[in-house]
């Protein structure tokens, strides 16, 4: 392992956000946490050989590395030893939305309008 990492099951909901907000990269099989990881900009290394959630791989956020100990070992370390990889995965789009639902939701029940706002497009901006 790597100097200051951690291995941990999901435990409290603070504590858990915590862990992950104060993270740098997170390696897991969990498709919860590839869904909840590029939505704090950590990047993800997916420890399977197939994934459900490919919306993250395609976004570039995640990478399957598959279940290979030196391929995982690998894998972190040329993200760790490189800041451009790790700046893309690490700002890439979050395909799973960006954290405003509920903001745009409560505007069109208000009748506001919202037909601005266009998955990814308003991400990219």
């Amino acid at each position: 392992m790597w100097s200051g990492s951690c291995c941990c099951r999901r435990s409290a909901t603070g504590r858990w956000w915590g862990l992950l907000h104060s993270c740098t990269l997170v390696l897991t099989d969990s498709g919860g946490l590839q869904e909840e990881a590029p939505g704090l900009g950590k990047p993800v290394l997916v420890l399977r050989e197939v994934t459900e959630r490919q919306e993250a791989v395609e976004a570039g956020a995640a990478m399957l590395v598959g279940t290979d100990t030196r391929t995982i070992s690998g894998a972190a370390s040329a993200l760790l030893d490189s800041p451009s990889r790790y700046a893309r995965m690490a700002q890439a789009v979050n395909p799973y939305g960006d954290g405003h639902a509920a903001e745009r939701i409560v505007a069109a029940l208000r009748g506001q309008d919202v037909s601005e706002w266009a998955p990814f497009a308003a991400q990219a901006a």
